[in-house]
């Protein structure tokens, strides 16, 4: 194992409009990756325009100022390669994997769509696109079982006015409201090139990577007056449990219990992802030994423990189970507050368990051109060092036992909040 969790090389550069470039030369296979990070994400979002950073994840496909509407898909498709966007609180991301001899194709379409949006942004696009995330809103949040619980659980970890306070589907009414002019403004604020990070990872030469960027993007205008997002470092202390009770179409009870702990990137939240690990990934974790194989109250393929990995407030470590067959929602809640109220005594083999199943899962994600390029995208952005990516897994193995179990006496009571889904009105 490497010593830094990335042993492939690192060069990096800044273009005079502050566009951050990082190569990662990997000639094992003629592919590359392509990855672009844009520091804009639902927790910069102003009041009266939630959803719209995961709007334009849609809008950034639907066409630019030399590039036609879907035809940004089709010549990735047509020269071999794949691509997809993702929009989480903290960014958004734009990705193509292609064979190496089409980098120059990735590039310019990735600029075009960075700078000549706007100049092909119509009312039909706008329109067609935000009928898209009604749709997608419905077939992934509302009209699942359990879908909204992402959306319930958020307002009750932040308190209004937190940048984390709602989820990146956003408002329907705030997409609806919201004209052209201010959907072009948001794009014309945030999609700057001294807001962006573009890694390039795979078979190329970093000299002619940077040439090609300075070469598509060097033109594009800085601009100098992004606004920061609101500081959601010390959100408002918990002032007691909370519980939502849903009762809906669901097919049995489930519980979450939830909790803020540490920014993703302290070493604090390196003891967290741990502790998640330990509680509920996989047959060896407590949470299937003890409720779904022991007592017998969780579905086995329905209990979880994870922390989301946000780097702006306290993020959030969620623990979840659904309920067997004739097992009540109270008797299935005790039994995961037993097990989160017995943490006290993990164990070297717990410990070592959860290392070796982090070690796996980094692995599996450095093992692909777009899972580096998207991790440097990550580190670049978030902490200003694309090689920080390399400190990801040496810090979880790092972790102690003494590191568990501070974080673990954290998760009190006090500070919880739960979510309980029931299929008929409570007695």
């Amino acid at each position: 194992m490497s010593p830094t969790g990335y042993p492939w090389p690192i060069e990096t550069t800044r273009l005079d409009n502050g566009l951050r470039v990082v190569v990662s030369e990997d000639r094992t296979a003629p592919v590359v990756a392509v990855n672009i990070w844009y520091d804009v994400g639902s927790r910069h979002e102003p009041e009266g325009q939630t959803g719209f950073a995961h709007l334009f994840e849609h809008l950034m496909f639907e066409g630019s100022a030399h590039v036609a509407k879907t035809e940004h898909m089709r010549l990735i498709q047509g020269a071999g390669g794949s691509l997809n966007a993702t929009t989480n609180p903290d960014r958004t991301n734009y990705f193509e994997t292609v064979p190496s001899e089409h980098l120059e194709l990735a590039l310019w379409l990735e600029a075009d769509r960075m700078g000549g949006l706007v100049p092909a942004l119509t009312q039909e696009t706008l329109d067609n696109q935000r009928e898209v995330v009604k749709n997608e809103r419905r077939q992934r949040y509302d009209n699942v079982p359990y879908g909204d619980a992402w959306l319930r659980l958020l307002p009750l970890l932040y308190p209004p006015g937190h940048p984390y306070h709602h989820a990146t589907i956003g408002s329907m009414d705030d997409l609806n409201a919201a004209d052209l002019p201010t959907f072009a403004a948001f794009h014309t604020t945030y999609y700057a090139p001294n807001n962006a990070v573009l890694s390039v990872v795979g078979d190329v030469v970093p000299a002619e990577v940077f040439a090609l960027a300075e070469k598509y993007f060097g033109g594009l205008p800085a601009r100098t007056d992004i606004p920061p997002a609101p500081d959601g470092t010390r959100p408002a202390p918990p002032g007691g449990p909370v519980r939502e009770d849903v009762v809906g179409d669901v097919p049995a009870p489930r519980i979450y219990i939830a909790q803020r702990t540490h920014a993703f990137g302290s070493a604090e939240y390196d003891a967290v992802t741990v502790l998640a690990t330990i509680l509920g990934n996989g047959r060896g974790s407590r949470l299937y030994q003890r409720l779904a194989d022991g007592a017998r109250l969780a579905q086995p393929d329905y209990v979880s423990a994870y922390g989301v990995d946000l780097a702006h407030a306290p993020a959030p470590l969620i623990v979840s189970a659904t309920a067997r067959d004739g097992v009540s929602a109270a008797d299935l809640e005790a039994g995961l507050v037993g097990v989160l109220d017995g943490l006290a005594d993990v164990s070297q083999e717990e410990l070592d368990r959860a290392k070796a199943l982090l070690a796996t899962a980094w692995w599996r994600q450095v093992s692909t051109v777009a899972g580096r390029a998207d991790a440097l995208s990550r580190y670049a952005t978030q902490f200003g060092d694309a090689a920080r990516a390399g400190d990801r897994l040496p810090a979880w193995q790092a972790v102690t036992l003494d590191a568990v179990a501070e974080v673990a006496a954290e998760l009190r009571p006090s500070s919880r909040v739960t979510l309980t889904y029931l299929t008929e009105e409570p007695s």
